[in-house]
C-alpha cells in the first residue's frame, strides 16, 4: 500500500512533521511511503482557480493524492482549529472530481499534541473529521492516534525516538492497510 504522510504543519521544529519522517524511515521494506512537503507553497485556495489549468503545486498535491491508496495526516491545533495552511490544502481537495481523488480514500491521522495543550488537539481532531466526512473520506478509527509528545521526544537527528509512540504510528499505517472500503 502506498501511503501518502501530511503533515498540518509548517513549523521548521514541528513534532508533526518530526512524527511522519520519523514513520517514513520505519516503514519501508512493510510500506511504502511518501512525504508531501509543499504545504507553505500552495496557493491560497480561491474556488475561482480550481479549474483547468491548476496552479502547479495544486497540481502536484492531486496528483500525489492520486497516486496514493491511502493518506495519513499529522496536524497541530492552532487557535482551537486547523492550522490555516492546512486547512487551505484540504480546501484544495473539495473540487477535486478526478475518481482517484481523497473520497472513498482510507484517511487516518496522527494527534501529537504535547500533554500539556489545553484540548489536546481534540479541536483540530473534530475540525479534521468534519472536513473529511464532507470530501468523502473513508475514515479509518483504528488509524486514527493521539500520541502525545513534547519537543524533547524529537532527537538531534529530527527523528522520534519514542519507542511506543513509533510503535504506535506504524500500527496506524497497518490499520490503514487492512481497513475495509466503506459500506
Amino acid at each position: 500500500m502506498d501511503t501518502l504522510l501530511i503533515s498540518g504543519s509548517t513549523r521548521r521544529g514541528s513534532t508533526n512533521s518530526a512524527m511522519l519522517r520519523t514513520l517514513h524511515a520505519l516503514a519501508a521494506p512493510e510500506f511504502t511511503t511518501h512525504v508531501y512537503a509543499d504545504l507553505a507553497t500552495l496557493p491560497a485556495f480561491n474556488p475561482d482557480d480550481d479549474r483547468d489549468p491548476l496552479p502547479g503545486q495544486v497540481s502536484r498535491l492531486r496528483d500525489a493524492i492520486h497516486d496514493a491508496d491511502a493518506l495519513l495526516l499529522c496536524t497541530p491545533e492552532y487557535a482551537g482549529a486547523l492550522p490555516g495552511a492546512f486547512k487551505n490544502l484540504l480546501d484544495w481537495t473539495v473540487g477535486d472530481a478526478d475518481p482517484r481523488s481523497i473520497s472513498g480514500k482510507p484517511v487516518g491521522w496522527l494527534n501529537v499534541s504535547g500533554p500539556a495543550a489545553p484540548s489536546g488537539g481534540a479541536d483540530a481532531h473534530e475540525s479534521l473529521a468534519k472536513v473529511l466526512g464532507y470530501v468523502g473520506a473513508h475514515v479509518v478509527e483504528d488509524a486514527c492516534l493521539r500520541l502525545p509528545l513534547t519537543r524533547d521526544a524529537v532527537r538531534e537527528d529530527g527523528l522520534v525516538g519514542d519507542e511506543v509512540a513509533r510503535a504506535a504510528a506504524l500500527g496506524a499505517l497497518r490499520a490503514l492497510r487492512t481497513a475495509d472500503a466503506p459500506a
